[in-house]
């Protein structure tokens, strides 16, 4: 009669331990690189060491730099919410579509500033109520007591 296995305890952690001494990829693969000069690298996921996602990353152009500025498309690539990296001709066509959108707002705020300002409504200034709610004589300021005389 064959020997059922067993559950080893002491036996499943060390085979755990020894699978965890295996090498393993610590540098990234390189997968391109964006037009602010931020390289982005990949490790890709490996099931059967129990890695289930690809561990995605970037290089700043600038290591001093505490915030990086990230295109759209390169950010969802490193949050997992595209597969595949992003061509540069994707990166190309949605610069051109920025600057065309920076050009057309910039002509809009020129043609429509002077009208913007001459329609705005006058701002009400009664001396001590600025930034208050405005007063009138009529109505009381502390309910049951009369209105102060001037």
């Amino acid at each position: 009669m064959a020997n059922k296995p067993t559950r080893d305890v002491l036996g499943i952690i060390f085979q755990n331990f020894w699978k965890s001494l295996r090498p393993r990829q610590i540098r990234g693969n390189y997968i391109g690189e964006d037009y602010f000069g931020n390289k982005y690298y990949e490790i890709p996921p490996n099931p059967s060491i129990g890695k289930r996602k690809a561990s995605r990353w970037f290089e700043p152009a600038d290591k001093e730099a505490f915030d990086q500025e990230l295109t759209a498309e390169w950010e969802a690539w490193l949050r997992g919410r595209r597969n595949k990296p992003p061509t540069r001709e994707e990166l190309v066509k949605n610069l051109q579509i920025m600057d065309m959108k920076t050009r057309n707002a910039a002509e809009l705020d020129a043609t429509y500033a002077k009208a913007k300002d001459d329609k705005a409504m006058p701002k009400q200034v009664d001396g001590p109520t600025i930034g208050t709610f405005p007063k009138y004589k009529e109505y009381e300021f502390i309910p049951g007591k009369e209105p102060p005389e001037k």
